[in-house]
């Protein structure tokens, strides 16, 4: 059976982040399976209606996912996950280039982590964040707050690639492999 990679795309990019989520399953191969739904209202980005697409893409899901956002997906994600219950279980969290709310230009209160958020998340769940130095959309300087907010987290710092990674999800495919066959192992 294919193991399922659910993508969450950023804000008024399902076009844009099509084309890291086809890259993705071109490099992840048959083994994976990349769903790539397109969430609501990208011209209004409601916290509200993209956490209930998230819970609903869930639901759908039968067996265990891997889970990954790119942007302000990944960062409803990650708040989502924090926040919700969830009845799938979750092999890893793959985060790329998300903004950190609550700094200087980027206070949208509804998109703010809870200050303990990372008692808020399963202490076993593999997270890994992405972030290039180069990104002319979401400053660098937002990976160090993750890193310094989710000690947990692996950390993953680039010199180029800009906000879309050069539509080049490679070192994330890599690790999602790794990570499944330490689970492998594991079982």
């Amino acid at each position: 059976m294919e193991q399922q990679v659910l993508f969450i795309h950023g804000a008024g990019g399902y076009e844009e982040d099509k084309k890291l989520a086809v890259n993705l399953q071109d490099v992840l191969g048959a083994a994976y399976k990349v769903q790539y739904p397109r969430m609501p209202n990208e011209d209004h980005l409601g916290y509200e209606a993209w956490k209930q697409q998230i819970v609903t893409e869930l639901a759908a899901l039968d067996d265990e996912v891997i889970l990954l956002g790119h942007s302000l997906g990944g960062s409803i994600l990650l708040k989502c996950l924090s926040e919700e219950k969830m009845d799938v279980p979750i092999a890893g969290l793959f985060l790329i280039a998300l903004p950190f709310w609550g700094t200087e230009g980027w206070q949208v209160s509804e998109y703010e982590l809870e200050k303990n958020v990372a008692s808020k998340l399963p202490s076993e769940l593999p997270m890994f964040f992405y972030h290039n130095r180069d990104d002319e959309i979401v400053p660098f300087s937002h990976l160090v707050l993750y890193a310094e907010k989710l000690p947990q987290a692996t950390i993953h710092e680039y010199d180029t690639g800009g906000h879309q990674f050069n539509n080049d999800l490679s070192d994330v495919a890599r690790d999602i492999k790794r990570l499944e066959k330490k689970n492998s192992s594991v079982r």
